[in-house]
C-alpha cells in the first residue's frame, strides 16, 4: 500500500494554520509560581511538540537550568513575572534551531528590558511585535512549501521506476529541499550571532582598555 503524498502534504500545510502560538494576551499579567508556569507551558505548548501525549515541554529542572545558565533572570520571591512567561517562550522556540550559547548572545539585550515602563521598548512590545510577523510570514511559507513540493513532484520520472517507489523519492525530493532551505536559514542565523558575538567582544575589550587609561 503506498501513501497517498498529496493527501499527506495537503494535510500538514493545512495545519500550519492551525498552530497554537501564544499572544501576548494570553500570557498571565501576574506573578507565578515554578509549578504554574510549567503548567501552563505544558498545557499551551504541548500542541507544538512532535508526540504531545509524551513530549515534556517544560520542567522546572529546565527553568532552573536556564537561570543557572544566565539565560533567564532569577525568579522574585520565587514567583515568575510576565517578563520571565515571555523570555521562557522565547527560548522554547528558539532551542529548536539554536545552541544555547547562541541562544544566549541573541536575547542578552532582552534581559536589561526586564520590568521596563509601557512607554519603552519593554518585552511586550517586543514580544507582541514579533508574534505580528510571525502571523504575517504564514501565508508566504504555506505558499513555497506548496512550490516545493510541486517541484518534488517533477522528479524521478523515468519510465523504469514503479509508481510506488516514485512516491517514495518524491517524498525524499521534497524533504531534501527543505533541509537545504533550513541549512541555510540556520546558517545564516548563526552567521548574524557570530557577528553579534564579536561586536560585543569588542564593546567589551574597548570598555577595559578605556577603565585601564
Amino acid at each position: 500500500m503506498t501513501i497517498d503524498n498529496d493527501d499527506l502534504i495537503n494535510s500538514i500545510i493545512a495545519s500550519l494554520g492551525r498552530i497554537d502560538t501564544i499572544s501576548l494576551d494570553e500570557i498571565p499579567n501576574i506573578d507565578l509560581y515554578m509549578d504554574q508556569v510549567t503548567s501552563f507551558m505544558n498545557d499551551r505548548l504541548k500542541k507544538t511538540t512532535r508526540h504531545p501525549e509524551t513530549d515534556k515541554i517544560m520542567t522546572k529542572t529546565m527553568i532552573n537550568n536556564y537561570a543557572k545558565n544566565n539565560l533567564l533572570p532569577p525568579p522574585e520571591k520565587k514567583k515568575y513575572s510576565k517578563d520571565h512567561m515571555i523570555m521562557l517562550i522565547v527560548i522554547y522556540y528558539m532551542k529548536s534551531v539554536l545552541s544555547m550559547n547562541d541562544i544566549q548572545t541573541l536575547i542578552e539585550p532582552f534581559k536589561h528590558r526586564f520590568h521596563e515602563t509601557e512607554g519603552k521598548l519593554n518585552l511586550s512590545r517586543i514580544y507582541d511585535t514579533c508574534y505580528q510577523l510571525q502571523d504575517e510570514a504564514l501565508e508566504p511559507v504555506i505558499e513555497d512549501l506548496k512550490k516545493k513540493y510541486e517541484r518534488s513532484l517533477e522528479t524521478f520520472d523515468d519510465p523504469d521506476i514503479t509508481e510506488e517507489e516514485r512516491e517514495k523519492m518524491h517524498i525524499f525530493s521534497f524533504i531534501t529541499l527543505l533541509l537545504y532551505d533550513v541549512y541555510v536559514k540556520k546558517l545564516l542565523m548563526e552567521k548574524i550571532i557570530d557577528n553579534i558575538s564579536e561586536a560585543a567582544e569588542k564593546e567589551k575589550d574597548k570598555k577595559k582598555n578605556k577603565d585601564k587609561n
